[in-house]
C-alpha cells in the first residue's frame, strides 16, 4: 500500500476563470520554472506555480489520485465565467508506466491560460483571492552542447531482445509485446524545457505537446478524452518511416494500410481499448478499418474509438482502465507486461504512461506519454524513449530503424540550432 508523498491542502482552494484578450502563442507565456503544458495546434492549456500537488506510487496510484482530486474539488470554491473544457479548477498530471515506479503526480497550478476555438481565458487558483497575472512573452534559452549516447542497453543488445521477444511469441502465450529503448542526451547547461516544447509544438502541431514535472514530449496518441459525456480514444499501432519524398511516402502509406503484420498489431490495440471502455459506455463506435495518420517523421495506422459515458467515471479513471493498452504494453496484457519486465532492462518511468489534465467536472484529456523524454538531475541530462510493437514476424533491424525514427522529434528538439 502506497502513501501519498504530498497531503491535500487543509484550506480549500479558490479558483476563478475569466475571459481575456488573446495573448499570442501559449508556450511563449511560460516562465522558466514550474511550467506546465498541454498544447494542440494553437489551442490548449499552459500553467505555472503549484497551488496543490499529490505524488503517489503503487498499484493504487490512479485510485489515490482520483480520490484526492474528488476531495479537493468538493471543498474548492470555483467561479467559472468561461464554462468551456479546461476552464475552472484544473490539475495537470503524469503517471508511471509500471505500478512500482515512483513519480506519479497531479499538480494544480496557480495560473492557467487556456485557448479553445478562439476563446481565451485565465484561471487563478490559490488559498486566497489573487489578481490575474501580467502576461508577457519570453524567449527560452536554446539547448547548449547536446550530445547523444545509447542508454544502458545499446542498439545491438536491443535487437537481440527483440529477437528473443519474437521467439517467445512464436512459442505461444502472447501475440504482441512492446519493447522500448532509451537514448541519453547530455547538455553543457541545464535544459530550459520551454525551448524543446516550442520546437515540438511548431514541428508537430497535430500532436499534443506536454510538460509536467520534467516529463515532456509531443504525443500523437490520445489515450482518452472525456468531454460532456462523449468518450474518445485515438489508437495508434503499426508504423512506417517517412522518406521525405511525397510520392514514395504515398506508396509507403498504401503498403502500411495493406501490411498484414501492421494490421494485426493494430487490431490488438483497438480491441484492448474497446474492451476497456465498453463497461463505461452505453454505446460505442469502433471503426472496422484504420486510417493512415501522416506525421513529419513517421506514418501510423490510426483508429478513433468513441462512446457515450454510462456511469460517473472521470477522464482519469477511464485512463486507469485503459492503461496499459496493447499499443504500449502488448497482448494479452498481463503476459506482455511480465515479458517487458523480464526482457526490456529499462526503467520506463513515466514513458508510455498517461499524461494530461483533469477538470473539476471529471472531464479531461489524457494522452500516452510517447515521443517523450524525462529531464533528470540538475537538468543537464535528458532521457529520450521510443518503443516498438513486436509481433511474430517482426525483424529486429527494422524495429531498431523504427525506434530511431520515433526518437527524431525530441532528438531534433534538443539539438542546438
Amino acid at each position: 500500500m502506497s502513501n501519498p508523498a504530498v497531503a491535500p491542502a487543509i484550506s480549500p482552494l479558490l479558483a476563478r476563470s475569466s475571459l481575456i484578450d488573446d495573448p499570442g502563442p501559449l508556450l511563449a507565456l511560460l516562465p522558466p520554472s514550474d511550467a506546465l503544458a498541454w498544447v494542440h495546434g494553437t489551442d490548449g492549456l499552459v500553467g505555472w506555480g503549484r497551488a496543490a500537488e499529490l505524488t503517489t506510487a503503487g498499484p493504487q496510484r490512479f485510485e489515490e489520485a482520483s480520490a484526492w482530486w474528488r476531495e479537493l474539488c468538493f471543498h474548492a470554491v470555483v467561479r467559472d465565467d468561461v464554462d468551456v473544457p479546461g476552464s475552472g479548477l484544473l490539475a495537470f498530471g503524469t503517471f508511471t508506466f509500471t505500478d512500482d515506479a515512483p513519480g506519479s503526480t497531479l499538480v494544480v497550478p496557480e495560473v492557467v491560460i487556456g485557448r479553445r476555438d478562439g476563446v481565451v481565458w485565465v484561471t487563478v487558483i490559490g488559498h486566497g483571492i489573487s489578481s490575474a497575472p501580467d502576461l508577457t512573452a519570453s524567449t527560452p534559452t536554446d539547448p547548449v552542447g547536446t550530445t547523444f549516447a545509447d542508454g544502458p542497453v545499446d542498439s545491438v543488445t536491443w535487437q537481440g531482445l527483440v529477437a528473443e521477444a519474437v521467439r517467445r511469441i512464436e512459442s505461444g502465450g502472447l501475440d504482441k509485446v512492446v519493447l522500448a529503448r532509451d537514448l541519453v542526451a547530455s547538455l553543457d547547461e541545464p535544459l530550459d524545457v520551454r525551448a524543446p516544447l516550442t520546437r515540438l509544438a511548431a514541428d508537430y502541431p497535430s500532436c499534443w505537446t506536454f510538460h509536467v514535472d520534467g516529463f515532456f514530449g509531443s504525443t500523437p496518441e490520445m489515450l482518452v478524452r472525456l468531454e460532456r459525456g462523449l468518450v474518445t480514444s485515438r489508437v495508434l499501432a503499426g508504423t512506417i518511416r517517412r522518406t521525405g519524398d511525397d510520392t514514395h511516402d504515398l506508396a509507403l502509406a498504401g503498403s502500411l494500410a495493406r501490411s498484414s503484420k501492421d494490421l494485426e498489431e493494430h487490431e490488438y490495440a483497438v480491441r484492448s481499448v474497446a474492451d476497456a471502455l465498453a463497461p463505461h459506455c452505453t454505446s460505442m463506435n469502433v471503426p472496422e478499418t484504420p486510417f493512415v495518420l501522416h506525421l513529419p517523421n513517421v506514418m501510423h495506422l490510426a483508429s478513433d474509438v468513441t462512446g457515450v459515458i454510462r456511469d460517473d467515471a472521470s477522464a482519469l479513471s477511464l485512463a486507469a482502465s485503459l492503461h496499459p493498452s496493447a499499443a504500449v504494453g502488448g497482448t494479452p496484457t498481463i503476459e506482455a507486461v511480465g515479458l517487458i519486465a523480464e526482457l526490456e532492462l529499462l526503467d520506463r518511468g513515466r514513458y508510455a504512461g498517461p499524461v494530461g489534465w483533469i477538470g473539476a467536472s471529471g472531464d479531461g484529456e489524457w494522452g500516452i506519454g510517447l515521443r517523450a523524454a524525462q529531464v533528470e538531475g540538475d537538468g543537464s541530462i535528458v532521457r529520450l524513449f521510443a518503443g516498438c510493437g513486436i509481433v511474430a514476424d517482426s525483424v529486429p533491424a527494422d524495429e531498431l530503424a523504427e525506434s530511431n525514427a520515433k526518437l527524431i522529434p525530441v532528438r531534433d528538439a534538443l539539438t542546438p540550432h
